[in-house]
Order: C-alpha cells, then sequence, then structure tokens
C-alpha cells in the first residue's frame, strides 16, 4: 500500500550548522575554492540537504554574510553607539579592535565581506547586492558617529561624514587585504597610525 511520506520540514539548527561551519571553510578556502559537498561535510549532513535551506550556492553566501555581519555589529559596530565615550575616541576604539580581531585571526583569513566581494562582485547578483546592504550599513553608523563627532568639535564641521566614512572603510578593508597577502600586520599598523589619525584630523 501506498504511504504518503510528508517531507522532513527545515530544522532551524542544521541551518546555523551549516552556516557556521560553512561560513569557517568558505573564510579559509575561498568561494570558489570549495563546493557544496565540503560545506555540507564540514557540517555533518547529507549533500542533498543542503538545497532545503538554501536555493542556490549564491544564495547561501548571502547568508553567511548576514551571520558574519551580525557578529561585527554586535562586537564591533556596537562600540559606536556607546555614549559614555567620545564620538571620535568610539570611531577610533572601533578600528582599533577590529584590527586586534584580525590580529588574533593571524592575518591569515581577511575580511569575509572584502573576500566574497573580491570573488563575487563580478559573478553573484545575490551576493553583490547583500555586500552593497551590508557596506551601506557600516558606513552609516560610522557616518553618525563622525557626524556626533563633528557637532561635538572634535572634527571640522565641513567634514563630509558620509564620505570619509566611505573612505575610512575603504582604507581598512585595502589593509585587511594586504595584511592577508603579507601574512603580517604592518598595513593594518600603518593603517592605524597612519591613514586613520590623518582621515581624523
Amino acid at each position: 500500500s501506498f504511504i504518503n511520506v510528508m517531507p522532513r520540514p527545515p530544522n532551524p539548527e542544521v541551518r546555523s550548522r551549516l552556516i557556521e561551519k560553512g561560513a569557517e571553510i568558505i573564510h579559509r578556502l575561498g568561494f570558489n575554492g570549495c563546493g557544496v559537498q565540503d560545506i555540507t561535510a564540514a557540517a555533518g549532513v547529507p549533500k542533498g540537504s543542503f538545497y532545503n535551506y538554501f536555493e542556490s550556492k549564491d544564495a547561501f553566501a548571502a547568508a553567511i554574510l548576514d551571520e558574519y555581519w551580525r557578529a561585527i555589529e554586535s562586537n564591533y559596530v556596537s562600540i559606536l553607539e556607546d555614549d559614555f565615550v567620545s564620538p571620535l575616541k568610539r570611531v577610533e576604539r572601533h578600528f582599533s579592535e577590529l584590527i586586534e580581531y584580525h590580529e588574533r585571526q593571524k592575518f591569515t583569513f581577511g575580511c569575509l565581506i572584502g573576500n566574497l566581494a573580491l570573488e563575487l562582485a563580478a559573478q553573484s547578483s545575490i551576493a553583490r547586492s547583500k555586500l552593497k546592504a551590508l557596506l551601506r550599513t557600516w558606513t552609516a553608523a560610522l557616518a553618525k558617529c563622525l557626524s556626533a563627532a563633528s557637532e561635538a568639535g572634535e572634527l571640522p564641521l565641513a567634514r563630509e561624514p558620509q564620505d570619509l566614512a566611505a573612505t575610512l572603510i575603504e582604507a581598512f578593508e585595502g589593509a585587511v587585504m594586504v595584511a592577508k597577502v603579507e601574512q603580517s600586520g604592518r598595513a593594518l599598523r600603518r593603517f592605524g597610525t597612519v591613514a586613520l589619525p590623518r582621515l581624523l584630523a
């Protein structure tokens, strides 16, 4: 007799594990350096399960970027909202703690946002849209803090916070990329001691 077997509903714990383990392997090997099989093997789930949770590998890239950004927002962007610290000090601390994060990683993996921007911006509209949205969010948070620094007399009022925020992020991401290539902190130290003070002067 025919038994109608209902498909098993997606399990949030499996999705979380795919994102966590998949992000680790993509951060280490690159998006194009690993396949769905590598991601599911790292997560300990059958390969066929991947498509119960993600429409495509590109959609998976967008999901791991969301998760990565949530961690950055919680640990580093939140620094920009600390009203007990002067706005300019918040900006300096935001970047100094991000630099420390990359030091703990021994400059090996780079920033997932920068890595996937280099790999996917030209080949995936889904990933590109997600990357643009995250960079806009980061720029807006930084610009808000820089605006407060201007109002507090810590920055010249003529400085355009949005442009300055974007320039800081661009300079920082470039330094992260060079640090990854060199496997050394020299570029990030230059950002912290040369670029950052001059841009905030």
